[in-house]
């Protein structure tokens, strides 16, 4: 399944993006309902996860630790007055789940709400005066070893010292645009320091407004989420409770594609502001509707109008979405600012960048297949729409036919997604044989194999992958690279995530009235043919190429309470003799990366961000400040050029897409600037190069059993 950020609104998220939460939340609880909601959640999680935890002490206090640190990750609410009337609770949370007692919940959720609103009011006094910027004093951001504060007087502090590094920073920001200024009009006076400073401090204190405005928006769904799914990632990362607002939106990311308009909406104070239109979808193709129309009103067909100025984005965009046929009017507001209503027929809308794509890369006179593979993609309920499988079996089929040499699949990024389709796409590039080895909890492993003797591509293969690339990416990469079918180039190793998660709706398994939403439930671990899990380890690259995450904790083993690493029985198969040169490939290119002064050069760039990663001092006296940022933009300045390739490779759509893109200038513009990329990526240009360099063997794939 695929492994994207956990899609649950919870309070850290947005506290680190420079806020805090509102003073007026909407708390409705509802407990009958919270209550099955635990017992539903409890019960799925004993008997179907793959590795169940007993709901012991030992689990309680890691509920409670993550529960509070979910709430007040930066310390700036609760006090160790609040954390030690919590503690009493800390050995209990295991008792209570059993009950379906949520006490520990609406305690800490009560004296929360208590402290927001006493919050709104230490930054909107903070920010009414001047700070004082020759004081020499400093700020730790390392808040996991900061103690929370002992009084308020101290919350206090701590909120001062917050709220001067966020005005500090803009300070630094407005300086910056003043001296720029200067620069390109010698006769333009600079603005004084107090004017920046009272500008920074009112841009503060606006983000935190606006911050607050957002937060009230968030219902008890979303903060009984939070505290669900401290209970759900205590067993592994990626067993996560979806409320049902959230299950549609994972429902939409695997599938590929919604029902709808068409457009992407973005909410700007009171307004849902049109952002962009999805090519091929119906209001860009209708015309109407254009990037920057705000939508005052809306109607179903043969209904009244509904103002949704001042609407909460969620609940506007489940107006705007609908079946395929019907009809939404909206009235908008152009940008000329007159007033227009608007009739859409709702469609079935792609997520064009969800899908398989191809160039044709022209290197030394030859042709290479270059095909982009950002996710796993299907939509289990329709088997009539695209799905991944059989999109990139089209696709090679397509570069086929313009004579390539060469098949390079770009993985990177790639968080997984369909199991199904990784095995099929394995399928391929082999004659047939066993692609992945699948377990569940207390049975014997399953070799999941490719039955199909088609071969669709027989030529050289690369696959291009990165600290990223996860899940079913790391299925396929691993299957390849067992068969020595292709050569896996990137980072060092990939995620290493190798677990398999079900969603299952909870009202399956208890029948209740209401929506109890969903559990995405690991149920099973997968291994490689060779019988080493990917999980933790991943897949290690043949070829390793430095890049700006060498050094940053990325993967799996970063996470909390992973499942570990183990190794099963080898499958029934053989690595194919398929290449004379392979091992001479793979030891050239690494003899030119070790020597390439690109490549040098990222590595001790990603040095430099582990570095800067690990800063967790700064001043807020302005000229100590102003001289670390001149270290950092010194240091910085050697990296400028870190990234600015030139491959002077080209590379054109395949003939089929050309026609398309006549019709959809949008397309042509996004395949532009992707192809653009493509040139200055040095990662598609070694991966290039490696794959023109093999030689295959004049024997079949037909797998040697």
């Amino acid at each position: 399944m695929n492994i994207t950020k956990k899609i649950k609104i919870i309070i850290p998220i947005l506290i680190l993006a420079g806020g805090l939460l509102g003073f007026s939340l909407n708390l409705k609880a509802e407990p009958q309902k919270d209550k099955v909601l635990i017992g539903v959640l409890r019960y799925i999680l004993k008997n179907w996860h793959y590795e169940p935890k007993e709901m012991d002490d030992t689990f309680s206090k890691a509920v409670y630790a993550d529960f509070i640190d979910e709430m007040d990750p930066i310390k700036r609410y609760f006090t160790q007055k609040d954390i030690k009337e919590f503690s009493q609770y800390e050995t209990l949370i295991d008792d209570q789940l059993k009950r379906e007692d949520l006490t520990f919940y609406n305690v800490v959720m009560d004296r929360f709400q208590l402290r927001l609103a006493e919050s709104q009011n230490f930054y909107k006094e903070i920010l009414k005066h001047k700070f004082d910027f020759d004081k020499k004093e400093e700020i730790n951001v390392d808040y996991k070893t900061i103690e929370f504060a002992k009084n308020q007087n101290e919350l206090m502090e701590y909120w001062r010292k917050q709220m001067k590094f966020n005005t500090l920073n803009k300070i630094q920001t407005l300086l910056e645009i003043e001296e720029d200024k200067a620069k390109e009009d010698t006769k333009y006076k600079k603005r004084s320091f107090a004017v920046l400073e009272a500008e920074a401090r009112e841009k503060s204190l606006e983000s935190l407004d606006n911050f607050y405005k957002r937060i009230n928006e968030l219902d008890h769904t979303d903060w009984f989420s939070t505290f669900v799914n401290s209970i759900a990632e205590e067993f592994d990362p990626h067993t996560t409770y979806f409320a049902p607002k959230v299950k549609e939106l994972f429902d939409i990311n695997i599938s590929g594609k919604i029902e709808g308009i068409g457009a992407r909406l973005q909410q700007k104070n009171d307004y849902t502001k049109i952002v962009e239109l999805i090519s091929g979808g119906p209001a860009w193709k209708q015309g109407d509707l254009e990037v920057g129309d705000i939508i005052l009103k809306l109607a179903q067909k043969n209904e009244e109008s509904k103002d949704i100025v001042g609407m909460r984005l969620d609940d506007a965009i489940k107006l705007i979405k609908g079946k395929k046929g019907t009809e939404v009017v909206l009235t908008v507001k152009k940008v000329d600012n007159s007033i227009q209503k608007i009739t859409i027929i709702r469609d079935v809308v792609e997520l064009e960048e969800t899908f398989v794509k191809s160039s044709i890369a022209h290197k030394d006179g030859k042709k290479y297949g270059v095909i982009n593979l950002p996710k796993f993609y299907i939509d289990f309920n329709d088997t009539e729409s695209r799905d991944s499988g059989s999109d990139m079996e089209r696709e090679i089929e397509n570069l086929k036919k313009e004579g390539i040499e060469g098949l390079l699949i770009d993985l990177r990024n790639n968080g997984g997604g369909s199991l199904r389709t990784a095995i099929q796409i394995g399928g391929l590039f082999i004659d047939k044989g066993p692609i992945v080895q699948v377990k569940y909890r207390d049975n014997e492993p399953a070799v999941k194999d490719d039955v199909d003797p088609k071969i669709q591509w027989d030529g050289p293969l690369v696959i291009l992958v990165n600290e990223l690339s996860a899940s079913a990416s790391e299925i396929l990469a691993a299957a390849m690279q067992d068969y020595k079918r292709a050569v896996i180039i990137g980072s060092e190793q990939t995620y290493g995530k190798g677990t398999v998660q079900n969603v299952i709706p909870l009202n399956k398994s208890y029948n209740y009235p209401e929506d109890l939403g969903a559990l995405k439930l690991t149920i099973q671990k997968f291994y490689r043919i060779n019988g080493g899990s990917t999980q933790l380890e991943g897949v290690r690259s043949d070829i390793a190429m430095p890049s700006k995450y060498s050094y940053v904790g990325i993967g799996e083993r970063e996470q909390d309470n992973p499942l570990g690493w183990d190794k099963i029985k080898k499958a029934n198969y053989n690595s194919l003799d398929y290449y004379k040169n392979y091992d001479a490939v793979i030891s050239n290119s690494k003899m030119r990366i070790s020597q390439n002064k690109e490549f040098i050069l990222i590595n001790e760039y990603a040095k430099w961000l582990k570095e800067s990663q690990d800063t967790n001092e700064y001043s807020l006296n302005l000229n100590a400040s102003n001289e670390e940022q001149k270290i950092r933009e010194k240091k910085s300045e050697g990296f400028k050029d870190v990234f600015k390739h030139s491959s002077k490779l080209e590379f054109t759509s395949p003939l089929y897409e050309l026609s398309l893109i006549k019709k959809d200038s949008v397309l042509g513009s996004k395949r532009t600037a992707w192809h653009e990329n493509l040139t200055k990526d040095i990662y598609i240009d070694e991966s290039l190069q490696v794959l023109s360099e093999l030689k295959k063997n004049n024997n079949s794939l037909l797998a040697k059993k």
